[in-house]
């Protein structure tokens, strides 16, 4: 699954084609993806502008000019693709698969955005701005790691009274939104936190934060800001807007890195398994 950084790197790749163009036509040749796409998709988004490209943790926000917004998840194996409108035929690149080919955006700057997913747990879904406050797909989320608002002591908070390991709360999307199991396992490796260890330790008996709760903030801004850097992480399926791959794997320092070497100390990486994810890290200094 797209975390963060990859779910940003693509938006940065598609900001660039998508907004202030303008929604010419609209092919759906496939409705069966996550949900099925409405019968009345093609209809709301003829004739809109997209004003802006956002993203709410791993949700891509198109907003567009008729005061609605365009709610879009890459799912497992989703990916999109610019490319340069040809008169007559449509241009597939990257070798894409044709049938795997689920909605093409034709833009009137004479580009295409094409949205790929071979095993269809993608969604696209249309909302008015008004109520996306209430969407139930955004309404739980915790705060964006990235955001102003998520620091030291909005995090102790949030894992105050929790009796679930650090691991589990991180990956928590009510606790903080768009992570998940690489960033946080690389985010507690820079901590020097251990995944097992209890949530409520990062806060003392008041909530407050304690030097824990400051190191992992910082660790979980760096970790992410580091990723989007290198257009986040190429495992299976991520790919960057314009097809090229992340490279964030390269700088992994635990994750997938079992029985190797840890970095900074004589430890040896080992993997675990947490609420049936597997956990990397190196008990001998991540505490």
């Amino acid at each position: 699954m797209p975390e963060l950084p990859e779910v940003e790197t693509v938006r940065r790749g598609l900001a660039p084609a998508m907004e202030g163009a303008r929604l010419e036509r609209i092919e759906v040749r496939h409705r069966g993806l996550r949900w099925p796409i409405a019968e009345d998709f093609e209809k709301r988004l003829t004739g809109t502008t997209v004003t802006g490209l956002g993203r709410r943790a791993k949700y891509l926000l198109a907003d567009l000019s008729s005061g609605e917004v365009l709610i879009m998840h890459l799912g497992m194996s989703g990916s999109f693709r610019i490319d340069k409108e040809k008169p007559g035929a449509f241009h597939h690149a990257r070798s894409k698969d044709e049938k795997h080919d689920h909605v093409v955006f034709h833009l009137s700057n004479g580009k295409t955005v094409t949205f790929n997913d071979p095993r269809r747990f993608g969604s696209m879904k249309i909302v008015p701005r008004a109520k996306l406050d209430e969407e139930p797909l955004l309404k739980a989320l915790g705060p964006e790691p990235l955001g102003n608002e998520f620091d030291a002591a909005m995090l102790a908070r949030a894992c105050q009274a929790k009796k679930t390991s650090l691991k589990a709360a991180l990956s928590d999307q009510r606790v903080v939104a768009g992570l998940g199991n690489i960033y946080v396992c690389e985010a507690l490796y820079r901590a020097h936190l251990s995944p097992t260890r209890r949530a409520s330790t990062i806060a003392d008996r008041k909530g407050e934060p304690n030097e824990r709760a400051f190191a992992l903030v910082d660790a979980i801004k760096a970790v992410l800001n580091d990723a989007i850097k290198a257009g986040g992480s190429s495992l299976r399926d991520h790919r960057q807007a314009d097809g090229s791959l992340g490279y964030f794997q390269h700088n992994f320092r635990v994750y997938d890195r079992e029985g190797e070497p840890c970095p900074r100390s004589k430890g040896t990486i080992k993997r675990i398994v947490q609420s049936g994810r597997s956990t990397f890290y190196c008990p001998a200094c991540q505490k």
